[in-house]
Protein backbone atom coordinates (compact mmCIF):
# COMPACT_ATOMS: atom_id res chain seq x y z
CA UNK A 1 0.00 0.00 0.00
CA UNK A 2 1.56 3.56 -0.97
CA UNK A 3 1.74 5.95 1.57
CA UNK A 4 -0.11 8.44 -0.50
CA UNK A 5 -2.97 5.80 0.22
CA UNK A 6 -2.00 4.86 3.82
CA UNK A 7 -2.61 8.80 4.70
CA UNK A 8 -5.61 9.27 2.85
CA UNK A 9 -6.92 6.01 4.88
CA UNK A 10 -5.84 7.58 8.06
CA UNK A 11 -7.22 10.49 7.29
CA UNK A 12 -10.58 9.06 7.31
CA UNK A 13 -10.59 7.76 10.58
CA UNK A 14 -10.44 11.17 12.37
CA UNK A 15 -12.05 13.29 9.85
CA UNK A 16 -15.25 13.29 11.64
CA UNK A 17 -13.91 14.32 14.47
CA UNK A 18 -11.34 17.38 13.19
CA UNK A 19 -13.41 20.03 15.02
CA UNK A 20 -14.14 17.78 18.53
CA UNK A 21 -12.59 18.62 21.48
CA UNK A 22 -10.38 21.89 19.56
CA UNK A 23 -9.67 24.58 21.57
CA UNK A 24 -11.03 28.16 20.74
CA UNK A 25 -8.86 30.95 19.74
CA UNK A 26 -7.90 32.78 23.00
CA UNK A 27 -8.28 29.69 25.14
CA UNK A 28 -5.34 27.95 27.17
CA UNK A 29 -4.17 25.41 24.63
CA UNK A 30 -3.06 22.84 27.49
CA UNK A 31 -6.71 22.85 28.86
CA UNK A 32 -8.73 19.47 28.16
CA UNK A 33 -12.23 19.36 26.70
CA UNK A 34 -13.54 16.89 29.45
CA UNK A 35 -17.07 16.16 27.18
CA UNK A 36 -14.76 15.02 24.33
CA UNK A 37 -12.66 13.09 26.62
CA UNK A 38 -14.87 11.54 29.61
CA UNK A 39 -11.81 9.20 31.35
CA UNK A 40 -9.90 12.61 31.45
CA UNK A 41 -7.00 12.66 32.16
CA UNK A 42 -6.62 9.63 30.63
CA UNK A 43 -7.32 10.37 26.68
CA UNK A 44 -9.40 7.46 26.15
CA UNK A 45 -12.42 7.40 24.28
CA UNK A 46 -14.67 4.69 23.83
CA UNK A 47 -17.38 3.93 21.12
CA UNK A 48 -19.97 2.46 23.15
CA UNK A 49 -22.14 0.00 22.12
CA UNK A 50 -23.57 -3.82 23.67
CA UNK A 51 -20.64 -5.06 22.05
CA UNK A 52 -18.49 -6.31 25.21
CA UNK A 53 -14.55 -6.55 25.00
CA UNK A 54 -13.09 -10.55 25.27
CA UNK A 55 -10.59 -11.37 27.52
CA UNK A 56 -7.27 -12.33 25.75
CA UNK A 57 -7.89 -16.26 26.56
CA UNK A 58 -11.17 -16.44 24.56
CA UNK A 59 -8.78 -14.97 21.58
CA UNK A 60 -6.67 -17.36 22.01
CA UNK A 61 -9.11 -20.45 21.39
CA UNK A 62 -8.45 -19.72 17.42
CA UNK A 63 -5.45 -17.49 17.68
CA UNK A 64 -3.08 -19.63 19.72
CA UNK A 65 0.11 -19.38 18.75
CA UNK A 66 -0.58 -15.34 18.83
CA UNK A 67 -1.87 -15.59 22.67
CA UNK A 68 1.15 -17.63 23.35
CA UNK A 69 3.35 -15.27 21.93
CA UNK A 70 1.34 -12.17 23.89
CA UNK A 71 1.62 -14.15 27.18
CA UNK A 72 4.05 -12.96 29.22
CA UNK A 73 5.04 -9.71 27.20
CA UNK A 74 4.89 -5.81 28.64
CA UNK A 75 1.41 -6.03 27.29
CA UNK A 76 -0.16 -8.65 29.33
CA UNK A 77 2.16 -7.72 32.63
CA UNK A 78 1.39 -4.18 32.20
CA UNK A 79 -1.03 -3.84 35.03
CA UNK A 80 0.02 -6.82 37.29
CA UNK A 81 3.79 -5.33 37.14
CA UNK A 82 4.58 -4.90 40.66
CA UNK A 83 6.98 -1.54 40.01
CA UNK A 84 3.87 -0.17 37.95
CA UNK A 85 1.90 -0.82 40.99
CA UNK A 86 4.20 0.78 43.78
CA UNK A 87 4.39 3.97 41.51
CA UNK A 88 0.18 3.59 40.86
CA UNK A 89 -0.32 3.52 44.30
CA UNK A 90 2.15 6.44 45.74
CA UNK A 91 0.15 8.35 42.75
CA UNK A 92 -2.75 7.87 44.23
CA UNK A 93 -2.02 8.63 47.75
CA UNK A 94 -0.49 11.85 46.63
CA UNK A 95 -2.19 13.44 43.99
CA UNK A 96 -5.53 11.44 44.29
CA UNK A 97 -7.01 8.79 42.25
CA UNK A 98 -8.40 10.64 39.98
CA UNK A 99 -5.32 11.89 38.20
CA UNK A 100 -3.97 8.14 38.10
CA UNK A 101 -6.49 7.29 35.92
CA UNK A 102 -3.94 8.82 33.30
CA UNK A 103 -1.62 5.93 33.94
CA UNK A 104 -4.53 3.26 34.25
CA UNK A 105 -5.74 4.27 30.90
CA UNK A 106 -3.11 2.88 29.00
CA UNK A 107 -2.10 -0.08 31.25
CA UNK A 108 -5.65 -1.18 31.72
CA UNK A 109 -7.62 0.76 29.18
CA UNK A 110 -10.91 -1.61 28.50
CA UNK A 111 -11.17 -1.87 32.24
CA UNK A 112 -10.94 2.09 32.87
CA UNK A 113 -13.91 2.62 30.52
CA UNK A 114 -16.27 -0.06 31.97
CA UNK A 115 -15.76 1.48 35.22
CA UNK A 116 -14.16 -1.35 36.54
CA UNK A 117 -10.40 0.31 38.10
CA UNK A 118 -11.29 2.26 41.70
CA UNK A 119 -8.25 2.44 42.82
CA UNK A 120 -4.23 0.29 42.93
CA UNK A 121 -4.01 -3.58 43.74
CA UNK A 122 -5.93 -5.97 41.72
CA UNK A 123 -8.36 -7.74 44.59
CA UNK A 124 -11.78 -8.57 42.95
CA UNK A 125 -10.61 -7.25 39.17
CA UNK A 126 -12.07 -9.75 36.32
CA UNK A 127 -9.59 -11.42 33.84
CA UNK A 128 -9.79 -8.97 31.35
CA UNK A 129 -8.41 -5.90 34.03
CA UNK A 130 -5.98 -8.23 34.70
CA UNK A 131 -4.84 -8.94 31.03
CA UNK A 132 -3.50 -5.09 30.77
CA UNK A 133 -3.07 -4.49 27.54
CA UNK A 134 -5.23 -7.77 26.03
CA UNK A 135 -6.05 -8.88 22.28
CA UNK A 136 -9.12 -6.96 22.39
CA UNK A 137 -7.35 -3.60 23.26
CA UNK A 138 -5.14 -3.37 20.19
CA UNK A 139 -7.56 -4.93 17.92
CA UNK A 140 -10.49 -2.76 18.90
CA UNK A 141 -8.35 0.67 18.10
CA UNK A 142 -10.65 1.87 15.25
CA UNK A 143 -9.31 5.44 14.98
CA UNK A 144 -6.84 8.10 16.85
CA UNK A 145 -7.76 11.58 18.40
CA UNK A 146 -4.03 12.46 18.22
CA UNK A 147 -4.59 16.33 16.97
CA UNK A 148 -7.71 16.86 19.56
CA UNK A 149 -5.50 16.42 22.75
CA UNK A 150 -4.63 19.96 24.40
CA UNK A 151 -0.93 19.66 22.78
CA UNK A 152 -2.09 18.30 19.61
CA UNK A 153 0.10 15.13 19.59
CA UNK A 154 -0.23 11.66 20.75
CA UNK A 155 -0.55 11.35 24.44
CA UNK A 156 -1.80 9.41 27.14
CA UNK A 157 -4.16 6.99 25.54
CA UNK A 158 -5.78 9.03 22.55
CA UNK A 159 -7.26 6.46 21.01
CA UNK A 160 -11.11 5.01 20.17
CA UNK A 161 -12.00 1.82 21.41
CA UNK A 162 -14.58 0.28 19.16
CA UNK A 163 -15.21 -3.40 19.80
CA UNK A 164 -18.57 -3.96 18.05
CA UNK A 165 -21.53 -1.90 16.81
CA UNK A 166 -25.46 -2.65 17.43
CA UNK A 167 -27.40 -4.17 14.59
CA UNK A 168 -31.18 -4.84 14.30
CA UNK A 169 -29.90 -8.70 14.79
CA UNK A 170 -27.92 -7.56 18.44
CA UNK A 171 -24.18 -6.45 18.98
CA UNK A 172 -21.77 -7.46 16.21
CA UNK A 173 -17.98 -7.61 17.31
CA UNK A 174 -15.52 -5.98 15.17
CA UNK A 175 -11.71 -6.59 15.05
CA UNK A 176 -9.76 -4.33 13.39
CA UNK A 177 -6.53 -5.62 11.85
CA UNK A 178 -3.10 -4.72 9.18
CA UNK A 179 -3.94 -6.74 6.39
CA UNK A 180 -6.98 -7.39 4.03
CA UNK A 181 -9.56 -9.90 6.00
CA UNK A 182 -9.19 -13.70 4.26
CA UNK A 183 -12.24 -15.30 3.76
CA UNK A 184 -14.11 -16.43 6.61
CA UNK A 185 -11.79 -14.23 8.66
CA UNK A 186 -13.76 -14.42 12.53
CA UNK A 187 -15.86 -16.78 11.56
CA UNK A 188 -19.08 -16.21 12.75
CA UNK A 189 -17.57 -14.60 16.22
CA UNK A 190 -16.20 -11.16 14.91
CA UNK A 191 -16.36 -9.19 12.07
CA UNK A 192 -12.82 -8.35 10.57
CA UNK A 193 -11.77 -4.66 9.44
CA UNK A 194 -8.60 -3.26 7.53
CA UNK A 195 -7.45 -0.75 9.80
CA UNK A 196 -3.76 0.87 7.83
CA UNK A 197 -3.51 2.32 11.24
CA UNK A 198 -2.34 -0.79 12.83
CA UNK A 199 0.87 -0.93 10.12
CA UNK A 200 1.72 2.76 11.67
CA UNK A 201 3.60 3.95 14.62
CA UNK A 202 0.29 5.89 15.41
CA UNK A 203 -1.28 2.96 16.57
CA UNK A 204 1.65 2.65 19.59
CA UNK A 205 1.62 6.47 19.74
CA UNK A 206 -1.15 7.18 22.06
CA UNK A 207 0.02 5.23 24.86
CA UNK A 208 3.96 5.56 23.83
CA UNK A 209 3.66 9.02 24.75
CA UNK A 210 3.33 10.37 28.15
CA UNK A 211 2.63 13.63 29.01
CA UNK A 212 1.83 15.53 32.29
CA UNK A 213 -1.71 15.41 33.63
CA UNK A 214 -2.04 19.29 33.42
CA UNK A 215 0.58 21.00 31.81
CA UNK A 216 0.17 18.42 29.17
CA UNK A 217 4.47 18.86 28.76
CA UNK A 218 6.21 15.47 27.23
CA UNK A 219 7.14 12.65 30.08
CA UNK A 220 8.07 10.30 27.72
CA UNK A 221 8.45 11.33 23.96
CA UNK A 222 9.67 7.83 22.34
CA UNK A 223 7.41 8.51 19.36
CA UNK A 224 8.25 12.24 19.26
CA UNK A 225 11.49 11.08 19.08
CA UNK A 226 11.26 8.23 16.78
CA UNK A 227 9.16 10.76 14.63
CA UNK A 228 11.88 12.85 14.20
CA UNK A 229 14.43 9.87 13.12
CA UNK A 230 15.75 8.03 10.04
CA UNK A 231 13.23 5.56 10.72
CA UNK A 232 10.60 7.56 10.39
CA UNK A 233 11.70 9.07 6.91
CA UNK A 234 12.58 5.26 6.19
CA UNK A 235 9.37 4.40 6.56
CA UNK A 236 10.29 1.89 9.59
CA UNK A 237 7.81 1.56 12.47
CA UNK A 238 7.34 0.29 15.94
CA UNK A 239 6.12 -2.95 14.68
CA UNK A 240 9.11 -3.45 12.34
CA UNK A 241 11.39 -3.47 15.62
CA UNK A 242 8.89 -4.62 18.99
CA UNK A 243 7.01 -7.15 17.03
CA UNK A 244 9.51 -9.45 15.29
CA UNK A 245 12.90 -11.83 16.24
CA UNK A 246 15.77 -10.28 17.23
CA UNK A 247 17.80 -11.28 13.63
CA UNK A 248 14.70 -9.70 12.15
CA UNK A 249 15.08 -6.60 14.43
CA UNK A 250 18.61 -6.03 13.40
CA UNK A 251 17.78 -6.07 10.08
CA UNK A 252 15.44 -3.77 10.05
CA UNK A 253 17.50 -1.79 11.52
CA UNK A 254 20.75 -2.21 9.34
CA UNK A 255 18.98 -2.39 6.15
CA UNK A 256 15.94 0.08 6.67
CA UNK A 257 13.41 -2.93 5.08
CA UNK A 258 10.00 -3.28 6.86
CA UNK A 259 9.64 -7.36 7.60
CA UNK A 260 7.63 -9.53 5.75
CA UNK A 261 3.85 -10.45 6.56
CA UNK A 262 4.74 -13.77 8.35
CA UNK A 263 7.36 -12.32 10.37
CA UNK A 264 5.87 -10.87 12.79
CA UNK A 265 4.79 -11.68 16.06
CA UNK A 266 2.97 -10.69 18.96
CA UNK A 267 6.24 -10.30 21.39
CA UNK A 268 6.08 -6.61 22.03
CA UNK A 269 9.51 -7.15 23.25
CA UNK A 270 11.46 -4.16 24.70
CA UNK A 271 14.26 -3.01 27.07
CA UNK A 272 12.34 -3.92 30.18
CA UNK A 273 13.91 -7.24 31.57
CA UNK A 274 13.28 -6.59 34.71
CA UNK A 275 9.61 -7.43 34.92
CA UNK A 276 10.29 -10.58 32.84
CA UNK A 277 12.72 -11.39 35.46
CA UNK A 278 9.87 -10.79 38.40
CA UNK A 279 7.50 -12.91 35.89
CA UNK A 280 9.72 -15.95 35.62
CA UNK A 281 10.15 -16.00 39.69
CA UNK A 282 6.38 -15.42 40.15
CA UNK A 283 6.12 -18.30 37.69
CA UNK A 284 8.74 -20.67 39.28
CA UNK A 285 7.37 -19.87 42.96
CA UNK A 286 3.48 -21.17 41.84
CA UNK A 287 5.04 -23.98 39.62
CA UNK A 288 3.62 -22.67 36.16
CA UNK A 289 7.28 -23.66 33.68
CA UNK A 290 5.89 -23.27 30.64
CA UNK A 291 5.36 -19.35 31.97
CA UNK A 292 8.47 -19.55 33.73
CA UNK A 293 10.19 -20.62 30.19
CA UNK A 294 7.60 -18.62 28.52
CA UNK A 295 8.93 -15.56 30.48
CA UNK A 296 12.38 -16.44 30.46
CA UNK A 297 12.41 -16.29 26.66
CA UNK A 298 10.95 -12.82 26.63
CA UNK A 299 14.05 -11.81 29.10
CA UNK A 300 16.45 -13.32 26.75
CA UNK A 301 15.03 -11.52 23.91
CA UNK A 302 15.42 -8.27 26.22
CA UNK A 303 18.41 -8.87 27.11
CA UNK A 304 19.22 -9.30 23.08
CA UNK A 305 17.75 -6.33 21.89
CA UNK A 306 19.51 -4.07 24.51
CA UNK A 307 23.23 -5.31 23.37
CA UNK A 308 22.41 -5.15 19.63
CA UNK A 309 20.95 -1.54 19.83
CA UNK A 310 24.23 0.08 20.70
CA UNK A 311 28.12 -0.15 20.23
CA UNK A 312 31.37 1.99 21.93
CA UNK A 313 34.32 3.20 20.31
CA UNK A 314 37.45 3.88 22.36
CA UNK A 315 40.06 6.75 21.49
CA UNK A 316 43.12 8.01 23.35
CA UNK A 317 43.66 12.13 23.02
CA UNK A 318 47.03 13.47 23.37
CA UNK A 319 48.38 16.68 24.05
CA UNK A 320 51.97 17.41 24.15
CA UNK A 321 52.64 13.93 23.43
CA UNK A 322 51.00 12.69 26.44
CA UNK A 323 48.18 10.84 27.24
CA UNK A 324 45.51 13.24 28.74
CA UNK A 325 41.96 12.03 27.82
CA UNK A 326 40.29 8.33 26.95
CA UNK A 327 37.42 9.71 24.63
CA UNK A 328 34.08 6.94 24.82
CA UNK A 329 31.82 7.42 22.05
CA UNK A 330 28.40 5.77 22.50
CA UNK A 331 26.84 5.07 19.54
CA UNK A 332 22.46 4.05 18.96
CA UNK A 333 23.09 2.05 16.33
CA UNK A 334 19.66 0.03 16.16
CA UNK A 335 17.07 1.81 18.45
CA UNK A 336 14.35 3.57 16.46
CA UNK A 337 14.25 6.29 19.36
CA UNK A 338 16.61 7.80 21.72
CA UNK A 339 18.51 5.47 23.86
CA UNK A 340 17.29 5.22 26.43
CA UNK A 341 13.94 5.96 25.86
CA UNK A 342 10.86 6.00 27.87
CA UNK A 343 11.17 7.76 31.55
CA UNK A 344 14.65 8.74 31.01
CA UNK A 345 14.82 10.09 34.70
CA UNK A 346 14.39 6.95 35.68
CA UNK A 347 16.02 4.60 33.56
CA UNK A 348 19.75 3.89 34.13
CA UNK A 349 22.39 3.73 31.13
CA UNK A 350 25.90 4.50 31.97
CA UNK A 351 29.61 3.88 31.09
CA UNK A 352 31.85 2.28 33.22
CA UNK A 353 35.85 3.02 32.81
CA UNK A 354 38.85 0.90 34.30
CA UNK A 355 42.23 1.81 32.95
CA UNK A 356 45.44 -0.40 34.48
CA UNK A 357 49.12 -0.73 33.98
CA UNK A 358 51.18 -2.99 32.70
CA UNK A 359 51.17 -4.76 36.34
CA UNK A 360 47.76 -4.79 36.69
CA UNK A 361 47.57 -2.26 39.03
CA UNK A 362 44.26 -0.05 38.40
CA UNK A 363 45.22 3.87 37.24
CA UNK A 364 41.49 5.02 36.80
CA UNK A 365 38.14 3.95 37.32
CA UNK A 366 34.75 5.26 37.04
CA UNK A 367 31.40 4.29 36.89
CA UNK A 368 31.50 0.74 39.15
CA UNK A 369 28.57 0.20 41.44
CA UNK A 370 28.89 -0.73 44.67
CA UNK A 371 28.08 -4.15 46.77
CA UNK A 372 24.15 -2.57 47.25
CA UNK A 373 23.68 -1.55 43.79
CA UNK A 374 24.94 2.20 44.18
CA UNK A 375 26.46 4.42 41.64
CA UNK A 376 29.22 6.48 42.34
CA UNK A 377 28.51 10.20 42.28
CA UNK A 378 30.51 11.18 38.99
CA UNK A 379 28.81 8.52 37.44
CA UNK A 380 28.16 9.62 33.57
CA UNK A 381 24.61 8.75 33.48
CA UNK A 382 22.87 9.52 29.72
CA UNK A 383 19.46 10.21 30.88
CA UNK A 384 17.52 13.10 32.09
CA UNK A 385 16.35 14.84 35.03
CA UNK A 386 13.34 15.87 36.09
CA UNK A 387 11.98 19.27 37.41
CA UNK A 388 8.79 20.33 38.83
CA UNK A 389 6.74 23.59 38.78
CA UNK A 390 9.41 25.35 40.57
CA UNK A 391 12.36 24.40 37.96
CA UNK A 392 13.82 21.49 41.77
CA UNK A 393 14.48 18.69 41.00
CA UNK A 394 11.92 15.97 40.93
CA UNK A 395 11.64 12.05 39.57
CA UNK A 396 7.95 11.37 40.07
CA UNK A 397 5.39 12.11 37.16
CA UNK A 398 3.10 13.73 38.59
CA UNK A 399 5.22 16.11 39.57
CA UNK A 400 8.12 16.46 36.86
CA UNK A 401 6.75 19.18 34.34
CA UNK A 402 9.88 19.77 32.55
CA UNK A 403 13.33 18.37 32.42
CA UNK A 404 16.87 20.27 33.31
CA UNK A 405 18.93 17.88 31.49
CA UNK A 406 18.65 15.71 28.33
CA UNK A 407 21.80 13.23 27.71
CA UNK A 408 20.28 10.67 25.54
CA UNK A 409 21.17 9.36 22.28
CA UNK A 410 19.43 10.01 19.40
CA UNK A 411 18.63 7.34 16.54
CA UNK A 412 21.78 6.57 14.72
CA UNK A 413 23.26 9.35 16.74
CA UNK A 414 26.27 9.16 19.69
CA UNK A 415 27.76 11.03 22.55
CA UNK A 416 31.20 11.14 23.14
CA UNK A 417 32.43 11.32 26.82
CA UNK A 418 35.29 12.02 27.92
CA UNK A 419 37.63 10.72 31.24
CA UNK A 420 40.60 12.49 31.77
CA UNK A 421 43.92 10.61 33.07
CA UNK A 422 47.18 11.16 34.29
CA UNK A 423 49.93 8.98 32.51
CA UNK A 424 53.27 9.42 31.88
CA UNK A 425 55.19 7.83 28.97
CA UNK A 426 55.95 3.80 29.83
CA UNK A 427 53.83 1.31 29.03
CA UNK A 428 50.63 0.74 27.50
CA UNK A 429 47.37 1.14 29.82
CA UNK A 430 44.51 -1.85 29.62
CA UNK A 431 41.56 0.02 29.03
CA UNK A 432 38.05 -1.64 29.82
CA UNK A 433 34.51 -0.08 28.78
CA UNK A 434 31.60 -1.29 29.80
CA UNK A 435 28.09 0.34 28.88
CA UNK A 436 25.58 -0.75 31.37
CA UNK A 437 21.81 -0.45 31.41
CA UNK A 438 19.20 -0.91 34.11
CA UNK A 439 15.54 -0.13 34.89
CA UNK A 440 16.27 2.02 37.83
CA UNK A 441 18.39 3.80 40.37
CA UNK A 442 18.67 0.87 43.48
CA UNK A 443 17.02 2.94 46.03
CA UNK A 444 14.00 3.90 43.44
CA UNK A 445 13.03 0.48 42.87
CA UNK A 446 13.24 -0.24 46.49
CA UNK A 447 10.82 2.87 47.24
CA UNK A 448 8.48 1.16 44.50
CA UNK A 449 8.36 -2.25 45.41
CA UNK A 450 7.94 -1.03 48.96
CA UNK A 451 4.65 0.69 48.20
CA UNK A 452 3.04 -2.18 46.55
CA UNK A 453 -0.56 -2.53 47.72
CA UNK A 454 -1.29 -4.65 50.39
CA UNK A 455 -2.71 -7.04 48.43
CA UNK A 456 0.55 -8.20 46.26
CA UNK A 457 2.58 -9.85 48.61
CA UNK A 458 6.17 -9.62 47.36
CA UNK A 459 6.87 -13.04 49.08
CA UNK A 460 3.83 -14.79 48.34
CA UNK A 461 4.08 -14.25 44.46
CA UNK A 462 7.11 -13.74 43.74
CA UNK A 463 9.27 -15.55 46.79
CA UNK A 464 10.86 -11.71 47.44
CA UNK A 465 11.85 -11.20 50.90
CA UNK A 466 13.47 -7.94 50.43
CA UNK A 467 14.20 -5.93 46.94
CA UNK A 468 17.40 -7.86 45.81
CA UNK A 469 20.04 -5.94 43.90
CA UNK A 470 18.90 -4.91 40.54
CA UNK A 471 20.13 -7.02 37.47
CA UNK A 472 22.55 -4.74 35.13
CA UNK A 473 22.47 -5.67 31.55
CA UNK A 474 25.98 -4.93 30.10
CA UNK A 475 24.68 -3.84 26.68
CA UNK A 476 28.40 -3.04 25.12
CA UNK A 477 31.95 -4.27 26.62
CA UNK A 478 35.22 -3.43 25.09
CA UNK A 479 38.67 -3.71 25.88
CA UNK A 480 41.73 -2.00 24.64
CA UNK A 481 45.47 -1.15 24.88
CA UNK A 482 46.02 2.49 24.61
CA UNK A 483 49.84 3.80 24.56
CA UNK A 484 50.85 6.69 27.28
CA UNK A 485 52.42 8.41 24.49
CA UNK A 486 51.54 9.45 20.91
CA UNK A 487 54.09 8.03 18.70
Amino acid sequence: MSKKILRALLSLCTASLVFAGSVSAGEPHMKTDTDFYPYSPSLIKWDKSKADFNAPETCGECHPDQYEEWTASMHALAFKDPVYQGELNAAIKAVGHDIAKQCEGCHTPAAVVKGEIKGAGLTGLTPLAMAGVSCDVCHSISCHTHWQTPYHQPENGSFILSPGKNTEDGPVLTKYGPFTPEEGCGEDFHECVESPLHLTSELCASCHQVFHYKTHTPLEATYMEWKNSPYASNDIHCQDCHMVELDTFKRSADEMTRPKREEYRHYFNGANFLLYYLTELAAKKAGDEALAANAHSKFEMAVGRLQAAADVEVAPVYRDNKLAEIKVRVKNLRAGHNLPTSLTNVRQMWVEVTAKNSKGEIVMTTGTADAKGKLPENVRLLNSDGQNENFHFAIDPWEVQSFAKHDTIPPKGYKDLYYGISAEKGDPLSVEVKLRYRQADQKVAEKLLGLVPDDIHLDAIYGIKEVPILPVVDMVSKSVMINKADS
